[in-house]
């Protein structure tokens, strides 16, 4: 069956091998990139939607129909400016678009979180991405995924010095995230993305949270 894919965030690491994938893959005759700004244009079974303001996603609800939704957007504190600009991103977006994702009576819905979201942690970050899980959650979608990778391997366009000193270290030492500790190794944002094409393929769970080890596991 012929079936249309929405990525938001295919500027990102993640998003950026995912769309790849989805263009390759023949079960999709449409991938449809939701973007502040164009990659290029249309070009065969891409379509992209420029909208410049995500605010109000909802009115846009009819263009951003698609059978699978495919949520990869994130940053932090530091490039957002503020916790409400970074809330912004990581929560109110994400869920606006999972309930596109309701109305449209979608497949399935997939959302990049982290290791350690927990809507009681008195981290911020850790807070929020807690909070989008559980609003997520109560949507009561057909199909909806969390994956929440440990530390990204990549090369990002922006640099992080705290995520990249916490990757050498885990390159330099991967010896020691084995058995219990392997839930906290470094994945690559490929094996992300694999995972999550993967998973909306095959997998028939209502709602699953995916850890670090099982995305390593199923997208390797």
């Amino acid at each position: 069956m012929a079936k249309t894919a929405l990525i938001a965030g295919a500027t990102g690491l993640v998003g950026g091998h995912l769309l790849d994938l989805l263009l390759e893959d023949e079960n999709y005759t449409e991938v449809k990139v939701l973007s502040r700004r164009s990659l290029g244009g249309d070009d065969g079974k891409l379509k992209e939607i420029i909208i410049e303001d995500f605010a109000n996603l909802e009115k846009e609800a009819k263009q951003l129909k698609a059978d699978d939704y495919f949520c990869c957007l994130g940053t932090t504190i530091k490039k957002a400016g503020s916790k409400s600009a970074f809330k912004k991103v990581d929560f109110e977006y994400p869920v606006s678009i999972a309930a596109i994702a309701r109305e449209s009576n979608a497949d399935s819905f997939h959302l990049i979180s982290a290791m350690g979201a927990d809507a009681k942690s008195i981290i911020f970050y850790n807070q929020v991405k807690g909070e989008v899980e559980e609003a997520v959650k109560a949507l009561k979608l057909n199909r909806a995924y969390i994956y929440r990778p440990s530390f990204i391997a990549g090369e990002r366009a922006e640099k992080r010095a705290g995520e990249k000193a916490a990757l050498w270290f885990a390159d330099k030492f991967d010896f020691i995230f084995s058995g219990p500790l392997q839930k906290y190794a470094a994945v690559h944002a490929k094996t992300i993305a694999n995972a999550m094409l993967i998973t909306a393929k095959n997998d028939t769970d209502s709602f699953k949270i995916i850890p670090s080890d099982q995305i390593e596991k199923i997208g390797k």
